[in-house]
């Protein structure tokens, strides 16, 4: 049973319902003030559009961004990033075409932050900076991993590196400079034995600028370091003749309390190569032998100058015998 209302016939729908059946009324309900109708529905369509444009007009696009390393970790040791993995990011931007059309990667920043982190591995984000007009739509990967290192300084004194000469001659070589920089990380560095040039080949005479190779003990190149300068100049400084010089012996007086017999040196002389100016001031070379009481073969220590060196070793037969009275000194 439904209920009726004032001037409602029961079972029929309301006046209000069954107008808007009938066509004629809906046509002029529509009609009525057309124009402003039609007016307001411009406007609205206007401001949709101007308000949706720039999100219609943006576009996407990927740039490969080099990762930088950010450090004010601070403190007296020097500390660098190494084995950076990856080292550029995949960055998506989105803005406007002729925006993005005007960017390169060196445009966008992405940085990893190891501020206060410990030496060793890591695995840090990275933060994109983007330009402005632009928008930041992703970044691959968001993670860079690598390691702190400490870094070493220390100086060096180079060797020269020469390919030996067939002809028996004994040339001399010198390198500007003579001492380098070695750095790099202390686990690198600490292993250095020697900085060597390139082997190199040269005439009397000659010079040349040659690369440096930084050996551990066993002759290995060491990875890592670098030298300061990373190169030198090389110089043959002899003219291609032998500086020989045959020098007479002499042996160190026995201690108190004991005397030579005999000393039976082999050779007698010996055949010196030293640099002319230091040559010509040799006049013999002092040999140091330790003396005990009876006979004995002994091999003699050569006493030479820096800069020169013996070609032949020097043996002596002795014999030795104890002062009658006198008391043995150690």
């Amino acid at each position: 049973m439904s209920a009726s209302g004032p001037g409602q016939t029961p079972g029929r729908l309301p006046e209000s319902v069954r107008r808007w059946l009938r066509p004629a009324y809906v046509w002029r309900r529509l009609t009525h003030n057309l124009l402003p109708k039609l007016a307001a529905l411009a406007v609205a369509s206007v401001l949709w559009y101007v308000t949706t444009g720039d999100r219609r007009a943006n576009v996407e696009q990927g740039f490969d961004v080099p990762v930088t390393v950010r450090d004010t970790t601070g403190g007296d040791e020097r500390r660098a990033v190494a084995s950076l993995n990856p080292d550029t990011v995949r960055v998506t931007l989105s803005g406007r075409p002729e925006r993005l059309s005007e960017l390169r990667g060196a445009n966008i920043e992405a940085v990893v932050d190891v501020t206060g982190v410990p030496e060793g591995g890591f695995n840090r984000p990275v933060t994109v900076t983007v330009p402005a007009g632009t928008t930041l739509t992703r970044r691959s990967p968001e993670r860079v991993q690598g390691s702190v290192e400490t870094q070493l300084s220390r100086t060096v004194t180079v060797t020269p590196g020469v390919v030996p000469l067939e002809d028996g001659s004994l040339p001399r070589y010198a390198t500007s400079p003579a001492d380098v920089i070695l750095s790099g990380p202390s686990r690198a560095v600490t292993t250095v034995t020697r900085v060597v040039t390139t082997p190199t080949a040269l005439q009397p005479g000659e010079s040349r600028e040659v690369r440096l190779l930084a050996l551990d003990d066993r002759g290995l190149p060491v990875e890592s370091v670098q030298t300061r300068p990373a190169s030198v100049t090389l110089r043959r400084q002899d003219r291609g003749e032998i500086p020989i010089k045959t020098l007479r012996v002499t042996l160190n007086s026995p201690p108190s309390g004991l005397r030579v017999t005999s000393a039976t040196l082999e050779p007698a002389s010996v055949r010196v190569v030293a640099p002319p100016a230091l040559l010509a001031r040799l006049r013999e070379v002092a040999g140091r032998v330790t003396y005990r009481p009876g006979t004995s073969a002994l091999t003699v220590q050569l006493d030479l100058p820096e800069g020169a060196q013996a070609l032949d070793s020097v043996s002596v037969r002795l014999v030795v015998e104890r002062v009658p009275g006198a008391t043995p000194s150690n």
